[in-house]
């Protein structure tokens, strides 16, 4: 049976993908790329994205973004490689224009192509214009590391990028974040962080057979293991099973304890040593309201 499946994930994506290439690409609204960068500003939003976890080889944290060589994201599509994106000309993305790294982030284009969903382009998309370009300059000013990431352990038919033509008209819904009036600006931003740039949407989803993120069930948790391994439920009825209220989710995000004093380990711990510790204490009220 689970061949079965897998055979007809393989019809639908190839099918999905040639009939759909040569169509309209999948993409957002225009972005303004003509604002200038502030590199400071960008420097929070590398830790608010989670950059430094992904892009950061766990083994030599000394080369910070360089990609890593020793550890990738393993999916049932195959491992993938963080790339190195520092501002080496030769093997990050020194050589890249303001426009490429906006594809990149808000379409999922990357120069060689489609770019795979381990790479969360489908929240980056929610970042605004501003930011784009904040965070684009201060990867600019990192220091440059020569030295490429590891190749992508992908099979075929799975490692063809131009399938992900039909499977971005599939679950690719390109937009920037709409505040809902009804609610706090506080909620907002916590809202913002955890679908957007934090894309803690990503790793806490099941994903169907095609690796999409069924509507509906958005944080609900991933038991199969996703981008970021086995994740647990964080919709408020998962919180409140896991004994979460919001000022144990904040101090989950500080200091990786947790309500019955243990500590966050595996990716979670490297997401609260990375990211989450490094937030202001308002984007951590925020996800947790």
């Amino acid at each position: 049976m689970r061949l079965l499946r897998w055979i007809i994930a393989v019809v639908v994506v190839i099918g999905a993908g040639i009939g759909i290439y040569m169509l309209t690409p999948v993409r957002g609204p225009a972005r303004d790329l003509t604002l200038v960068g502030d590199a400071e500003r960008g420097a929070y939003l590398i830790r608010l994205g989670g950059c430094v976890t992904c892009h950061t080889d766990p083994k030599n944290k000394d080369a910070l973004l360089a990609g890593t060589q020793t550890v990738g994201l393993k999916t049932p599509f195959g491992t993938f490689y963080p790339p190195n994106i520092t501002s080496s000309k030769t093997a990050g993305i020194g050589s890249w224009t303001l426009a490429q790294f906006s594809a990149a982030l808000s379409d999922g284009e990357g120069p060689q192509g489609h770019l795979y969903p381990a790479f969360p382009f489908d929240s980056y998309t929610q970042m605004s214009d501003q930011e784009i370009a904040d965070l684009f300059a201060a990867l600019q000013a990192t220091t440059p590391v020569d030295t490429p990431s590891h190749p992508h352990d992908v099979s075929f038919p799975f490692n063809q990028r131009f399938l992900m033509a039909g499977w971005k008209h599939l679950f690719f819904h390109p937009d920037r974040f709409k505040p809902d009036s009804t609610q706090s600006a506080e909620w907002n931003r916590g809202k913002y962080i955890v679908f957007g740039q934090g894309h803690c949407v990503t790793c806490h989803s099941p994903r169907n057979l095609l690796g999409g993120i069924d509507p509906g069930s958005e944080l609900t948790g991933n038991s199969g293991g996703g981008p970021g391994g086995k994740t647990p439920a964080i919709t408020k009825a998962g919180l409140d099973k896991g004994h979460y209220d919001p000022d144990g989710l904040v101090q989950l995000l500080n200091d990786g304890t947790t309500p019955g004093f243990d500590t966050a380990a595996g990716a979670m711990g490297e997401v609260v040593a990375d990211e989450t510790s490094q937030w202001t204490d308002e984007d951590r009220q925020a996800v947790a309201r």
